[in-house]
């Protein structure tokens, strides 16, 4: 599955690159150079942030599902 990015987001983000790399490591990026390493990152970085926002989702479903059954049992006279 290829992560794919709102224009407006994505700019925002290639933005937010070269601010930090600018300021943080002294070094200036051009448009192509962010618009590369953003492509590097969600290619290589993004499949475990994604992975990790479904594990965090299925944990708070399931937390959810245990206390819904608990809740059922607390009806049972």
């Amino acid at each position: 599955m290829k992560i794919k990015l709102d224009k407006t987001v994505r700019e925002a983000l290639m933005v937010d690159l070269r601010n930090y790399m600018d300021s943080e490591l002294d070094h200036a990026l051009g448009q192509f150079e962010a618009e590369f390493l953003l492509d590097f990152i969600i290619s290589k970085l993004g499949p475990h942030f994604y992975n990790q926002g479904v594990y965090d989702a299925q944990a708070s479903v399931r937390q959810q599902m245990e206390n819904l059954v608990e809740s059922l049992y607390l009806l049972e006279k």
